[in-house]
């Protein structure tokens, strides 16, 4: 759809540039008839073309100084008409690049224009730098409205005609020609002269002869392809400025990430200083419970040492209870002994027990406070802690040392970008290389800075360090105390164990002892008990036969069969005590015989003294009434004759027995 129909359709729309244009609209040849007054037709129309424009190109929209030009086409044209010039200008002539947002072109420009005045008005541009009277101060508007702001409107018709046949070139040669015809003049100025003589003297120098402004003009030497070559060379500045500017951009943000990182660590060294100030309290604390399990260690000792008195004693007792249970004479008193010393060994044993619990209980509260105590985790945390800020730190300071690199490889560059140059590219872009120069300075100051921050930094770790060093020797005395309390306290508890292991088998023995002893008098009561009755029961025995002895001694008939009836039945009784006498013989014999007769016989009358035949059974009878009753000569002599005659022969006759027994009768009867 070409251009011209759109236009009724654009001005239907709404353009976020309106505001603009209405406020530049009244600045826009204020003193044109066509344009004074407010809400004139000149101005209306004039809004109608810049709105329809600024829709048209939304790139660029709308710019100052592009109004003047289609102005300058509306006095000569109607606006639809003068919209469609006015959108060919912008994109065949160079005007678009120059009014765009970035004004790239219009930098272009002043870099060109630049070059011609170093190179045909050498002096003037000397004057200029001297005065930093910069380019872009008086020539921008010349390129920008095409010289309709600077001359009257004959003079800029003429020219905006050639505009319209060559291009911006006219603009480069009307340039150089006004400052070529005023050289003299502007070197006798300073800056603001010179700022005025632009602005009261040079616009109207040629309003009676505008041919003589154009002659100059073409006067003036231009080299199309000298200009291609400072196109590609402005080009190439800017885009390496770009990069300067990017990265530029990137070392501001590193240095205030960097900022930041300090600013960080500052904090977590803060914090780790109130850590480490923690950690002083609780070692002061540690150490104050230290002192007092101490105290308490010294008083478990002292008990254990009471207590192992007191195992001591015991085992002495035990030991006389010992020697005792060798002492084969055991009474009744001693056991009495016994039992009283037994109740006071235990009594002793339920004190000792009792003083075994409280230090039990005293090991298990000294346990559950060393328990409390802080583990070596937070020191291992803190140590963690520091080595990772040291490497943040040093990270930081690397970082500032590339950052300081970089600058000087950038400054390095740029001071060679300049000497390449010569000297008449410093001057066009002085402004600029003085902000950029601000910039690296202010950029090397804050990493002086950085620097610096980061110097005190690392002051402020090996203090850091330093201190934790004296913690960390802190923290390993207390351990080696505590490790030295806990082998204590576990050997006294292996102690007390021992003592106890001790105590229970001193009271095993003691009970065995106990039973043992009990027995044994039990089983010599037992002994005595039997040997008494058999004592009272061969005392019977032997009065018997007394008896029956006095018996037939008054009777006086004894005869040889008599004799040997009364032997008989002494054999037979003889018998009978050896069979209770073999009976009696079931526990082993004394080892000590008591002082009493019974005991003493019962002793004589083992299986090995018993007599194998009648005749030593006879002798045994005697040697047992010999013991007892102790006969008189007479008895005697009696008893032996009659053994005589069993000896001699069995058939022996009445008369032998009667002499016999004649002088023992005779015998009882005296």
């Amino acid at each position: 759809m070409p251009v011209k129909n759109q236009y009724s359709e654009l001005l239907k729309m709404s353009s976020p540039c309106e505001k603009l244009i209405r406020r530049d609209i009244a600045r826009t040849y204020p003193e044109h008839e066509f344009f004074k007054g407010q809400d004139s037709l000149g101005q209306e129309v004039l809004f109608n073309v810049m709105k329809a424009y600024s829709l048209v190109d939304r790139e660029v929209g709308y710019c100052q100084g592009s109004a003047f030009i289609v102005g300058l086409l509306l006095m000569q044209m109607p606006e639809e008409e003068a919209f469609c010039v006015f959108v060919r200008l912008m994109q065949e002539y160079r005007l678009r690049e120059l009014f765009k947002p970035s004004m790239a072109e219009l930098g272009l420009c002043i870099y060109q224009f630049e070059y011609m005045l170093q190179e045909q008005l050498p002096d003037l541009n000397t004057h200029f730098r001297s005065q930093s009277f910069h380019t872009s101060m008086y020539a921008s508007s010349w390129f920008l409205t095409l010289f309709l702001t600077t001359f009257p409107l004959p003079v800029a018709t003429r020219i905006f005609d050639i505009f319209m046949y060559e291009g911006l070139e006219i603009v480069f040669r009307v340039g150089l020609a006004l400052l070529q015809v005023n050289q003299v003049e502007l070197m006798q100025l300073d800056m603001e002269g010179m700022s005025q003589y632009f602005q009261r003297v040079i616009p109207h120098q040629f309003d009676s002869c505008p041919d003589k402004l154009i002659l100059k003009a073409y006067q003036v030497k231009y080299n199309p392809k000298k200009m291609k070559r400072l196109e590609k060379e402005y080009t190439a500045m800017k885009s390496k400025e770009m990069e300067e500017q990017i990265e530029i951009k990137r070392l501001r943000t590193e240095n205030r990430l960097l900022k930041q990182r300090i600013e960080t660590l500052e904090k977590e060294s803060a914090a780790l200083a109130d850590r480490l100030i923690q950690g002083q309290v609780t070692r002061a604390q540690e150490a104050e419970e230290n002192y007092v399990i101490k105290r308490e260690l010294a008083v478990v000792r002292q008990q254990c040492s009471s207590a192992a008195e007191d195992l001591q004693k015991a085992q002495s007792t035990i030991r006389q209870l010992q020697e005792q249970q060798d002492n084969p004479r055991l009474t009744e008193d001693f056991v009495a002994h016994l039992e009283t010393e037994l109740e006071q060994s235990r009594l002793r044993e339920t004190e000792t027990l009792g003083a075994l619990r409280e230090m039990q209980d005293k090991v298990l509260d000294m346990e559950k406070r060393n328990s409390s105590l802080p583990d070596e985790n937070n020191v291992a945390r803190l140590q963690e802690e520091l080595k990772a800020l040291k490497v943040r730190e040093s990270q930081a300071v690397a970082s500032a040392r590339e950052l300081k690199l970089q600058l000087q490889e950038l400054s390095d560059t740029w001071q060679t970008h300049l000497s390449r140059g010569g000297r008449w590219k410093e001057s066009p872009r002085k402004l600029v290389l003085g902000e950029l120069q601000d910039e690296l300075m202010s950029v090397r100051l804050r990493e002086a800075q950085a620097l610096a921050e980061g110097r005190e930094l690392r002051q402020r770790v090996v203090e850091l360090e330093t201190q934790d060093h004296i913690h960390r020797n802190l923290l390993n005395r207390v351990e080696a105390e505590r490790s030295a309390l806990q082998e204590k306290l576990q050997y006294l508890a292996a102690q007390n164990k021992g003592l106890q292991t001790q105590l229970s088998e001193s009271r095993r023995k003691q009970a065995e002892a106990e039973c043992k002893s009990k027995e044994e008098v039990m089983a010599v009561r037992l002994r005595e008990a039997d040997s008494m009755a058999a004592v009272a029961e061969m005392r019977q025995r032997i009065a018997e036969l007394e008896i029956q002895r006095e018996e037939g001694r008054i009777q006086g008939q004894l005869n040889h069969s008599d004799s040997s009836q009364y032997i008989r039945e002494l054999k037979d009784q003889i018998e009978e005590l050896k069979v209770e006498v073999r009976l009696r013989k079931g526990p082993p014999p004394f080892e000590d015989p008591l002082a009493f007769d019974g005991l003493g016989l019962a002793r004589h009358l083992d299986e090995d003294s018993l007599p194998s035949s009648d005749e030593e059974l006879l002798g045994v009878g005697a040697a047992l009434q010999d013991t007892l009753y102790p006969l008189s000569p007479r008895d005697a002599r009696f008893f032996r004759s009659l053994e005589q005659p069993t000896k001699d022969s069995e058939g022996s006759s009445d008369s032998d027995a009667d002499e016999l027994a004649t002088p023992y009768s005779q015998g009882l009867d005296n």
